[in-house]
């Protein structure tokens, strides 16, 4: 489609100028009345976050979205510039967007005044009107709000001429979505320039005789242990935010299943059965839940991302030594999790030496939760026979899936237990077969029907 290339055409072609609140509030309710997605890729909020954000964009607010680590803010805040157009037009060359019917800045006034409607135009799309700053105690007025250009002095303007001035990353959002993100962590001084954005909807440069009637939309996020350990929003400004939101993490076993399989890398090249994801969704909220780490500090959901990926490497990297096919990840796997991610959580103090310890036996009730909601009164005596005369399984993340069945033998009904682990038409590979019975080995393990010892890598289930 023709789009106007300059004021005289786009007035021809009966575009309307709407603030970016506008834009955004009539987009939501063209949504809303659809029944349409508003925020793709936002999992677990339907029915607690996002009714708050949608009322406070409908309301016009700025924002402030409060939360612990790994719950989703930045991604939340970045979805909502799907609800801008598609397409806005701006003044061609223009650093700070200005609409053609009202151009502000010096450079685009002069421009309105002497070409009148040749005034060139430009169109940009909603991806590139989106700003974002991750707040940091160096951060400077200067970069957030403008400073003089040392550049544009040497070449001859006067100090006091206005086009000396560099625009900070929120005029350059200009009519679009800017985000702050963990906003107490910005030195007290820096969020008093933030003031005039959110009241007056200007900026003030260094003294200049400046007033740009700023177009946006400020969202923030903030954790709230910030308000006490590192630093805090100053009242001011926090009376200036519409609306405070208070996120949270997945409520259910299902929204933590559905987040792990969204964000975990599809490329690593192994598959992660739907049970080991149980498992790691159970674990990532066991290990949220326990009295041993700190919960002011939170369990990021890249934990259990991150634990979905590193059992897909290790799968990997067993199809790769014992040359497998396929690489399908199994619950000797899981061990790995264990020391990979324990840094991302914060102990108590009391609990120091420890850490591994806890983690291993969240693993292990994670595992047997899942094993009695997927295997629980299932009749596993075929597995359990193969142990009467004292035989013993040997396991390991080095054991090729053929090998591990080859030891095992034949067993009567395990179509039944790889159904019952949601493994369907396509998944009848030796590989998913070693994963299914390696679980119901765990799991009789720790329903305490078998025995089993751990041996430099190697696990030997036996009676």
């Amino acid at each position: 489609m023709h789009q106007p290339l300059n004021l005289r055409e786009l007035r021809e072609s009966g575009h309307v100028h709407r603030t970016v609140k506008a834009e955004v509030r009539e987009n939501l309710l063209a949504k809303l009345r659809a029944g349409e997605p508003r925020f793709p890729g936002i999992v677990g909020f339907d029915d607690s976050v996002l009714p708050h954000l949608e009322r406070a964009l409908l309301a016009g607010h700025d924002l402030v979205l409060l939360g612990e680590r790994g719950q989703g803010k930045t991604r939340l805040i970045r979805t909502v510039t799907g609800l801008l157009d598609e397409w806005t037009p701006v003044v061609d060359g223009c650093e700070i967007n200005d609409h053609p019917y009202a151009p502000a800045c010096t450079r685009c006034l002069a421009l309105a005044r002497e070409l009148g409607d040749e005034l060139p135009v430009a169109w940009k799309h909603r991806d590139e009107r989106y700003g974002e700053k991750l707040a940091t105690p160096d951060t400077s007025v200067g970069d957030l709000i403008g400073d003089v250009d040392p550049i544009k002095i040497a070449e001859g303007r006067t100090l006091g001429d206005p086009e000396t001035v560099h625009y900070g990353l929120v005029p350059r959002t200009n009519r679009g979505v800017f985000s702050v993100n963990e906003l107490p962590d910005l030195a007290e001084r820096i969020q008093v320039s933030l003031l005039n954005v959110l009241e007056e909807r200007d900026i003030q440069v260094r003294g200049y005789n400046l007033r740009l009637p700023l177009d946006i939309l400020l969202i923030a996020s903030a954790n709230p242990e910030d308000y006490t350990n590192r630093g805090r929003i100053i009242t001011p400004l926090k009376d200036r935010f519409g609306a405070e939101i208070r996120t949270h993490y997945p409520l259910t076993v299902e929204d933590e299943l559905v987040l792990i399989r969204q964000e975990s890398m599809p490329d690593i090249g192994a598959d992660i059965p739907e049970h080991l994801v149980e498992v790691i969704a159970r674990f990532t909220r066991l290990v949220r839940e326990s009295t041993a780490v700190d919960a002011r500090s939170g369990v990021s959901a890249r934990f259990s991302i991150a634990a979905a990926e590193t059992a897909m490497a290790s799968a990997v990297r067993r199809a790769a030594i014992a040359g497998e096919e396929q690489a399908v990840a199994r619950v000797c796997d899981l061990a790995s999790v264990v020391h990979s991610l324990r840094g991302k959580v914060e102990f108590e103090v009391s609990e120091e030496g420890r850490e591994t310890e806890i983690l291993a036996h969240l693993l292990r009730r994670a595992t047997a939760e899942t094993f009695r909601s997927r295997l629980g009164g299932m009749d596993l005596s075929p597995l359990t026979d193969k142990f009467a005369e004292g035989n013993q399984v040997e396991s390991g993340e080095l054991i090729p899936a053929a090998e591990l069945l080859r030891r095992i033998g034949p067993v009567s009904g395990l179509a039944k237990v790889m159904s019952r682990l949601s493994m369907g038409a396509g998944e009848e590979s030796p590989g998913h077969a070693a994963a299914a019975l390696e679980f119901a080995l765990e799991g009789l393990y720790l329903m305490r029907r078998l025995s089993k010892e751990d041996l430099d890598g190697v696990t030997v289930y036996r009676t």
